[in-house]
């Protein structure tokens, strides 16, 4: 390229992404609705055999939204935003075009395995880790293709200063390697039994507690690393570029990020409160988990105050609707998950519906409403059309921040209701209620609940739809948009 002319970017990786995003999705969701549908109404557990039950769906599920989904969204972000804050374009070097195109490759041959393994029976049943080990070492194979993807074009770049999104995506990138790998340390069940059990099934290098601490300290971290950093690297892009504005506070982003970074990895130890790991362990996790809150709301509150004398926008534009209420649900979600860490209150929550619907807030109103967000602004600018449907995009907004509101109060109340009701007893000592009790009082719940995904699921599919017709038969643009993305009526 010479000097002063302009940089053309290459959105082939980008693209593949952004369809993976879309396919893995609408997997994901429609297995997470058929999941709420089954536990509101069990008897549907048994319509399909063995692979249609809810323990053989279950993993599928939060595989397919956390590794199909948000990877996927992670990844074409990066492929987008990398070069355009970096100023290169990755068809300038031909080798990492190549890494490119092979860690997508590897990346669709792996989730599309997870889905084959996962409906088969095989798993590790340690949650967010169940993929057996052949999977695990492809994961590392693209995993690293992803850093050289990353330090190589920030090696090749013509930008001096790193933007803060770049420093999100790093960070993504070092945490989740060391925590899979560590966590992820396993014997195949053939070698652990002397030539007994299957090659592809595998048993932990660790046990017993060891095995539990190490868990969650990849489990807690996989919502860090994979639902929140690389999240905030979107929005730090999307939402200057989106309205026009500037980053309120550049110094409060870098004193998030850090504060991000240290905090997070000692939260884990929340998920085992009351457990048999050690008492300053737990005590550990909560203090840590309730400091958590200072650095996430002050991303949180960098990106309301990026809109700052400029909030008439969400008046005429449906993307910084979405990822403003993306940035409210983020806050709702990192005060939620804190008060579910203190101690007194974990004793009423823990092993109750409170938690998924904590974990729902926060996948479904921030995760998945900032990736849409994401996928929607880049789509004028890879495919050089309008978007194709303003309407559209108005009514999936409001659908799917029903079916949210649904979901998580419904759950809350669902949660808190078996929370009290197992720590019932009469004056005797004994308890009131039998556990098939408190399954019975929160079938209303379960049913809004299945209600609520379901018009979630609907409004993905018409998120899916704008996508496909924005590429496909929106309006040619004649430029590039600089801010405010194009829609058509």
């Amino acid at each position: 390229m010479q000097n002063g002319a302009r940089i053309e970017y290459d959105y082939s990786v980008a693209k593949a992404f952004t369809f993976a995003t879309i396919l893995f999705g609408i997997i994901g969701m429609v297995v997470g609705v058929v999941l709420a549908f089954q536990l509101a109404f069990p008897e549907l557990n048994h319509l399909a055999g063995e692979y249609g039950t809810f323990s053989r769906l279950r993993p599928l599920h939060t595989n397919g939204v956390a590794f199909g989904f948000t990877l996927s969204g992670i990844f074409a972000t990066w492929y987008y935003v990398a070069q355009r804050v970096l100023k290169v374009s990755l068809k300038e070097s031909p080798f990492l075009m190549t890494v490119a195109k092979l860690h997508f490759v590897l990346y669709f041959i792996t989730i599309l395995l997870a889905v084959v393994t996962l409906f088969m029976g095989y798993t590790t049943s340690k949650e967010y880790a169940e993929l057996e080990w052949p999977l695990d070492i492809l994961v590392v194979v693209w995993w690293v293709l992803w850093g050289v993807s990353i330090f190589g074009l920030i090696g090749i770049r013509r930008e001096r200063t790193l933007y803060i999104s770049i420093w999100y995506y790093i960070a993504a990138f070092i945490a989740i390697a060391m925590l899979y790998l560590f966590n992820n340390m396993e014997v195949p069940t053939y070698f652990a039994s002397g030539g007994h059990g299957s090659w592809l099934h595998s048993v932990s290098m660790y046990s017993g507690s060891n095995d539990a601490i190490v868990q969650w300290w990849y489990g807690h971290n996989a919502v860090a690393f994979v639902f929140t950093v690389p999240i905030i690297a979107m929005i730090y892009y999307f939402l200057p570029k989106e309205s026009g504005q500037n980053v309120y506070s550049y110094k409060l982003s870098i004193l998030a990020f850090w504060g991000l970074l240290f905090v997070y990895l000692w939260a884990g130890g929340h998920h085992l409160i009351y457990s048999t790991v050690p008492d300053w362990m737990q005590t550990m996790g909560s203090v840590m988990s309730v400091v958590l809150i200072l650095p996430s709301w002050g991303s949180a509150i960098n990106m309301l105050l990026t809109m700052k004398g400029e909030w008439k926008q969400l008046q005429t534009n449906t993307l910084i609707k979405f990822m403003i209420l993306a940035s409210t649900f983020y806050m709702l979600s990192t005060i939620e998950g804190p008060i579910q860490s203190i101690k007194s209150v974990n004793a009423i929550a823990h092993f109750t519906d409170w938690i998924p619907g904590h974990v729902h807030d926060g996948v479904l109103g921030w995760v998945v409403f900032m990736v849409m967000a994401a996928l929607f602004h880049m789509a004028p600018r890879m495919y050089g059309r309008e978007i194709y449907s303003k309407s559209l995009m108005d009514t999936q907004f409001w659908l799917q921040t029903t079916g949210i509101v649904l979901y998580f109060t419904s759950m809350w109340i669902a949660g808190i209701t078996q929370g009290m009701m197992w720590r019932a007893y009469d004056e005797y000592g004994s308890l009131v209620y039998s556990f098939i009790d408190t399954v019975t009082v929160l079938q209303p719940y379960y049913t809004i609940r299945a209600v609520g995904g379901l018009l979630y699921l609907i409004g993905f599919f018409m998120f899916s739809y704008n996508m496909y017709k924005t590429a496909t038969a929106g309006r040619i643009l004649d430029k590039e948009p600089l801010n405010a993305s194009p829609v058509a009526a």
